[in-house]
């Protein structure tokens, strides 16, 4: 029997008789691996993995379900900075908007609570004892925990209240918690304005202290950031935390509220423990007091509940980019679950 010939990728078996057939059987050509830079040709149905592969590389595209690099992760972030801020300060815009008053709001809710706050604690209990303008003391101190507040709680749902958004569309989920904190940092905009006022004002009640307009106030804007990055690590850790374990979402209210009291929002921490020197040193160097400590410190003219302190400044400063690290880690370990549990 004749010796069968190969021509241009078909095996043709020699014909025995001028009455048999050809018959022809595919064989899988070899094709040039791709040159970087460069994409491959288009690939045929018999295409291997590894073919599959190098296209989908050279192509720039990535594995669903897989945790990118961290390099990666963080450049594709920064690629759609523009994208988050525009995200944040469209949920801050969105805000009250089906109420009368709208944005509004976000003045009076801080306000009201400082007055209920003001009225029971500074003129009832007294607690501001200690402090040279009881007013300026607990408004300063809940505005700035509000916002701390309310950056934490909205952390806690972005993945949830964005589900469908995170099962459909493929980015970054950090895009989410950042974006939180951002509407908050927007909504604060305003109400620290607000705030700055109200403390100035409460130096003309003639049993509170003087709160005058200086240099000081130029380094509100800093507190405020170190705030927020603060803020922005703590909405990464809450994020992961309740995205695997639903139910942490129902006890973090509990746990800020109490932040809220052992934090100094409405008594000076050093003049309530001067006798526990010990303990008056952990709740005074513990991250929330630190930040609000250097908010008052750029609002309020206040040497003993409020000495321009450069240490606390570090200590806020470090508090910050910790947390920031170590949250922006841990809900990076977590990226390929989002969606998924």
């Amino acid at each position: 029997m004749p010796a069968p010939t190969q021509s241009a990728g078909l095996v043709t078996p020699a014909s025995s008789g001028p009455q048999d057939e050809s018959i022809a059987i595919p064989t899988r050509p070899s094709r040039p691996q791709p040159v970087d830079g460069e994409l491959p040709d288009a690939l045929g149905p018999f295409a291997s993995s590894d073919e599959m592969r190098a296209v989908a590389q050279a192509s720039g595209l990535r594995q669903m379900g897989v945790r990118p690099p961290l390099t990666d992760y963080v450049r594709s972030l920064w690629a759609r900075r523009a994208f988050i801020r525009t995200l944040g300060q469209a949920k801050a815009y969105a805000r009250n908007q089906g109420s009368y008053l709208g944005q509004l709001w976000s003045i009076l809710n801080p306000l009201l609570n400082s007055l209920v706050y003001v009225f029971i604690f500074g003129l009832l209990i007294k607690t501001t004892r200690g402090t040279e303008n009881g007013i300026a003391f607990i408004v300063t101190g809940v505005f700035l925990y509000r916002f701390f507040d309310s950056s934490v709680s909205t952390g806690a749902n972005s993945l949830k209240s964005n589900m469908s958004l995170v099962r459909s569309v493929h980015f970054p989920r950090a895009v989410l918690p950042i974006s939180t904190t951002i509407t908050e940092l927007t909504t604060l905009g305003p109400a620290l304005v607000v705030m700055v006022l109200i403390s100035w004002a409460s130096g003309f009640i003639p049993s509170q202290g003087e709160v005058p307009f200086t240099w000081r106030l130029l380094l509100l804007p800093v507190a405020v950031a170190l705030m927020w990055v603060f803020n922005t690590g703590c909405a990464f850790m809450v994020a992961r935390w309740v995205a695997i374990t639903p139910d942490l979402g129902n006890v973090i209210p509990f746990a800020l509220r109490f932040v809220f009291y052992a934090s100094g929002v409405l008594f000076s921490v050093d003049h309530y423990l001067k006798d526990h020197e010990a303990l008056a040193g952990v709740l005074s160097y513990q991250p929330i007091a630190a930040f609000l400590d250097i908010g008052r410190q750029a609002v309020l003219n206040d040497p003993v509940a409020a000495p321009l302190d450069l240490t606390m400044w570090f200590v806020a400063l470090g508090w910050a980019i910790l947390f920031l690290v170590v949250g922006f880690w841990i809900f990076w370990r977590g990226e390929e679950r989002y969606g998924r549990d």
